[in-house]
């Protein structure tokens, strides 16, 4: 019975069935570890004999009739910035080395009160803070379609993991592209929630032990097929332990059922952040796929924001977020740089100096801006379903650890562009708080993974998957790098 690259539903069905066993699924899966993670370093802590243990009592249950859950029995890896309880969490940072939760982040347990196995965890850059994955404690993680390429970030070991087949189901957070970036980098699915639906305590950052759910940052699966994402996020979906009482939540069901009522309006390029010539070329595949298949397609059409204004806005908010993690001394020298500067400067790193000294009342401003950018994506999604527009503007790149992020740059189409741009296309969709799905879209040239993402209006995440699952059948599903396939 095969078991790489399967739905992690379907194996769970077959160890439920005794087709499978979960220790010959956990078997497998070390072994895979074993042989190919020299080469890409996802996995970056195992908890062997615990998992070993947990999938006898797996088996044991399914011999007897007990069904655990959707999940039951599968062994997966986690995203290392997700607390797990007795099993290293460091989140890419050396003060957390030795960090050893007493608990599972929310997350982290909804996968496994699904029957889910924990058998390692996957590398993130220092407190999930860059779109490449790297840290002093673990090191580089490389890209399986390219190992002289980075797999993005920060859920870059998750996502290189899945394409390497190392692990069947992920767990991702994303707050400036850190599902969304991964999966495109890498050729996989990946769905970016409507924020507030999935608790993110128990994240490092801001750490186990914080109840407050962090602004902008949002938690989802990451996959190689759209089952798998909409399964997954059923787990996840719901509030934290503390809200549970009092609420539930109900996605809408998506608003089409099949091609021929599916509005889609693409927002291929745009000036405020130019994607790369092949990049443009499979968004407008994209494109043509879900003509060809009945969709309306608008090639025109965009919602009343200006895009500037929105990454104005966004990066404000998400330094703010950072603020919390980053030193007095360094938030002190921002507020002294914003004092002294022109209003009007909104050039990077004056930006995001911006944020780290935003002010109470000025965090109010930028809030109530932000709310009426999801007024005004509201709006827009009454005329479209979705819209299909890139996550980042290349593909993936060589690795490039400079200390000093603002000295680091982009070649897009041959112009050389500030690394900060990786944050524009996921940042345009993720300020208002959308539902995003990542989808393969192809390749480049040179064989690198390129994917889309698809935005639907807040808690439209039920439109974005269902418009994936067409692009799945119809464009593209995922496929194997080269080598991993075996």
């Amino acid at each position: 019975m095969q078991i790489l690259y399967r739905s992690a539903f379907a194996i769970a069905r077959d160890i439920k069935a005794g087709v499978l066993s979960s220790v010959e699924v956990l078997d497998f899966f070390l072994g895979r570890v074993a042989r190919f993670n020299g080469e890409i370093n996802a996995v970056v802590a195992l908890d062997e004999a615990r998992a070993r243990e947990r999938a006898l009592a797996a088996d044991a249950a399914a011999a007897r009739g007990e069904d655990w859950g959707p999940l039951h029995g599968v062994p997966l890896t986690i995203k290392d910035a997700f607390c797990t309880e007795g099993l290293v969490t460091v989140g890419g940072s050396a003060a957390h080395r030795d960090h050893i939760p007493t608990r599972n982040a929310a997350a982290v347990q909804r996968y496994l009160d699904a029957g889910a196995i924990v058998f390692g965890k996957t590398n993130v850059p220092f407190m999930s803070g860059d779109v490449q994955t790297f840290n002093e404690v673990y090191g580089v993680t490389r890209n399986p379609w390219n190992p002289a390429r980075t797999c993005g970030g920060s859920s870059g070991g998750a996502a290189a993991a899945l394409a390497a087949g190392l692990t069947p189901l992920e767990l991702g957070s994303d707050i400036g592209g850190s599902i969304r970036v991964p999966s495109h980098f890498n050729g996989i699915f990946g769905h970016k929630s409507s924020q507030g639906i999935v608790s993110l305590a128990g994240h490092l950052p801001p750490g186990e032990d914080v109840l407050a759910e962090p602004d902008l940052s949002v938690a989802g699966p990451l996959a190689i097929c759209v089952d798998d994402l909409e399964q997954a996020l059923n787990l996840l979906l719901g509030p934290s332990a503390q809200d549970a009482p009092a609420w539930r939540l109900t996605l809408p069901p998506a608003g089409f059922t099949e091609a021929s009522g599916l509005r889609v309006a693409v927002w291929a390029d745009d000036p405020f952040c130019p994607v790369d010539s092949e990049v443009l070329r499979c968004v407008n595949t994209v494109a043509g796929t879900l003509q060809h298949i009945g969709a309306h397609v608008d090639l025109e059409a965009r919602p009343d924001i200006d895009p500037e204004a929105n990454h104005h806005n966004f990066m404000q908010l998400m330094m703010a977020v950072i603020a919390e993690t980053i030193p007095e001394e360094l938030c002190e020298l921002s507020r002294e740089m914003v004092a002294g500067a022109d209003p009007e400067d909104m050039t990077e790193p004056l930006l995001q100096m911006r944020g780290l000294a935003l002010r109470h009342s000025e965090w109010l401003r930028q809030n109530e801006l932000r709310l009426q950018a999801r007024a005004a994506w509201t709006a827009f999604f009454e005329d479209f379903d979705v819209l299909i527009c890139p996550c980042a503007p290349i593909a993936a790149f060589p690795p490039d650890h400079s200390p000093v992020m603002h000295e680091r740059s982009l070649s897009v189409s041959a112009e050389q562009r500030p690394y900060t741009d990786m944050l524009r296309w996921p940042g345009l969709t993720l300020n208002a708080g959308l539902p995003a799905t990542m989808v393969p879209a192809g390749l480049t040239l040179d064989g690198l993974p390129v994917g889309v993402q698809i935005v639907s209006r807040y808690l439209g995440d039920r439109n974005t998957l269902a418009a994936a699952r067409l692009l799945e059948r119809h464009h593209r599903a995922f496929t194997a790098p080269p080598g991993y396939g075996l």
